[in-house]
């Protein structure tokens, strides 16, 4: 068996000194907004070659903190715009509508699947304010085009960074590019805690105050609480293990890089369409996506053979149930893609005997 992602393989090489972290946070007695945090948030923001990192909850918390944020600063007004790439998955759209906002879906770029900047353009309207890039599977958004367009419309750019800690172009990594960006630590992501947990990277220093302050029920001295926030804080526990897997994160990056470009240059099929990407760093591999017309008949095929794949994601999100409202839009490429996607096993624990497996199968399937 070829396992889609062998989470535990890639954890146990850092066991000990996860453990070693985890004894230090239960011998200190502080478990919550301590030491550990402290000092994650400063070395992630710096990773990021940012100013200021605010762990929270979740990736959804990160992105949803960030826009509440502009509210309270005045940045927003509940009903004002977002534009949200039309293909991506559910959370980014929630945190826009979570806060009041009204999400606009654009169509993806046709090569790359990220946000398209052309139609983004083209969506913008007098209630535009935002405009969201997601770095689907790893691969960063045209950055260098949307922060023109941002400019040019006086938009606030929020990355979606959820699937792309690592990824850079021209010397700068995701959540340096634009006014703020979130990131997920959920255990599958490059950068994955043993739970759930999130951040929010910013340069902008009233901006990070604001969502530490809303994360912690709007309180930044106890007992006096200054606007309405939640409980969203990123654990002692959590941020430990972060420091530990953050001084690894480069080496399995590399090696998820060096695993796609084996794929790239190995699978022949001519009914497989592989992935578009610059081989520049600017990819980082979260996922490895292939896109096929007979999508479920190749899948069934590797699942007879042994091999796990998975599909990211099945059912575009205006097509969801929980957001009926928008069933009736029609967006020919992102319904598209959630049929043709076939998302291939890739993690640095995958050994090259296992990825030449996977490329036999695909070139030998009929």
């Amino acid at each position: 068996m070829i396992p889609f992602f062998n989470l535990q393989a890639i954890n146990q090489q850092y066991r000990q000194e996860m453990l070693a972290a985890m004894a230090r946070v239960v011998d200190s007695g502080w478990y919550i907004r301590g030491a550990e945090l402290a000092a994650f948030e400063s070395e992630f923001a710096n990773y990021c070659g940012s100013r200021f990192a605010v762990g929270v909850g979740s990736g959804l918390d990160a992105l949803s903190l960030t826009l509440r944020a502009w509210i309270e600063l005045g940045k927003l007004k509940v009903g004002d715009e977002v534009l949200v790439p039309a293909n991506t998955y559910i959370a980014t759209i929630l945190a826009v509508l979570n806060n009041g906002l009204c999400p606009v879906l654009v169509e993806p770029d046709e090569k790359s699947f990220n946000l398209c900047p052309l139609n983004a353009a083209k969506a913008i309207t007098d209630r535009s304010r935002v405009i969201l890039p997601v770095h689907l599977y790893g691969q960063l958004a045209d950055m260098s085009t949307i922060n023109t367009l941002a400019e040019q419309y006086s938009l606030l750019v929020l990355e979606d960074a959820a699937q792309a800690h690592g990824a850079a172009v021209a010397g700068r990594r995701a959540g340096s590019l634009g006014h703020a960006a979130a990131f997920s630590f959920y255990p599958s992501k490059n950068l994955g805690a043993l739970g759930d947990g999130g951040a929010v990277v910013t340069a902008d220093q009233e901006l990070a105050d604001m969502v530490r302050l809303l994360g912690n029920y709007g309180s930044d001295k106890k007992y006096q609480n200054t606007v309405k926030g939640v409980n969203s804080r990123l654990d002692e526990l959590q941020a430990a293990i972060l420091r530990v897997k953050l001084r690894f994160l480069d080496g399995e990056t590399q090696r998820r890089q060096a695993l796609a470009k084996q794929y790239h240059d190995l699978i022949k099929h001519p009914d497989i369409i592989l992935p578009s990407f610059r081989d520049d760093g600017s990819h980082v591999f979260h996922l490895y996506v292939i896109h096929t017309s007979r999508r479920d008949e190749l899948q069934a095929y590797f699942a007879e053979h042994g091999v796990e794949t998975l599909i990211h994601y099945p059912i575009a999100p205006h097509k969801q149930e929980a957001l009926s409202e928008w069933r009736e839009v029609s967006l020919p490429l992102t319904e598209c893609l959630s049929h043709t996607a076939l998302s291939l096993p890739l993690g640095p624990a995958m050994s090259d005997a296992q990825l030449i497996e996977v490329v036999r199968l695909c070139n030998d399937w009929r």
